[in-house]
């Protein structure tokens, strides 16, 4: 019998153009799943969602037929990928996931020696989600006008613009340039 994997997902972290262009590198550590040679996937993120054939896999200095989840790679893609990729994308199996540019999360402010401070609907939050950053704008659930430091609340967030997300996703958020808080995302928009 066949073992079963989830789904492949891998973080962009870095993005190197070998052989003057003719093939891109994407590197980072894989989430989850595994990945082969010559298998199709999607590039997801930023506005974007293509995809593309893996050319090669490098692992450790060497060329390899497949990885797994938790190995750092670098996977090799056709040089002429539409809208990326760039840091902050992900390349997972096609249709396992997509990107969105709202969503609800369970946010917990720091203390205010550490960061926090009082957070209001319409406040900017810089959303540090996998390897990319995005600002979103907080709205506050009804009936609560400020969320003080060392309290948490359910929260919307509308981001500038559309990241890869996934319901149960731990993310960090800064603000006025200095950690604030730390979220899960609890649900995601239909948009």
């Amino acid at each position: 019998m066949a073992e079963a994997w989830p789904s492949f997902l891998m973080t962009v972290e870095d993005v190197f153009r070998p052989n003057r262009g003719r093939l891109v590198m994407a590197s980072g550590r894989i989430e989850r799943g595994r990945v082969r040679r010559g298998e199709e996937v999607a590039l997801v993120g930023s506005g974007t969602e293509t995809t593309a054939r893996v050319a090669g896999i490098r692992h450790g200095g060497l060329e390899v037929g497949e990885a797994r989840a938790g190995a750092n790679v670098g996977l090799l893609l056709p040089g002429a990928v539409p809208g990326g990729p760039e840091r902050g994308q992900v390349l997972a199996a096609p249709g396992s996931i997509r990107a969105r540019g709202v969503f609800t999360a369970e946010i917990a402010v720091l203390a205010e020696d550490e960061g926090g401070g009082e957070v209001r609907t319409g406040d900017a939050l810089d959303c540090h989600l996998r390897t990319g950053a995005v600002r979103g704008v907080v709205t506050l659930p009804p009936g609560l006008d400020v969320l003080r430091p060392l309290h948490l609340a359910a929260v919307r967030i509308a981001l500038d613009r559309p990241v890869p997300l996934e319901s149960g996703q731990r993310f960090a958020f800064r603000r006025h340039s200095r950690a604030a808080g730390s979220g899960t995302v609890t649900r995601l928009s239909a948009e």
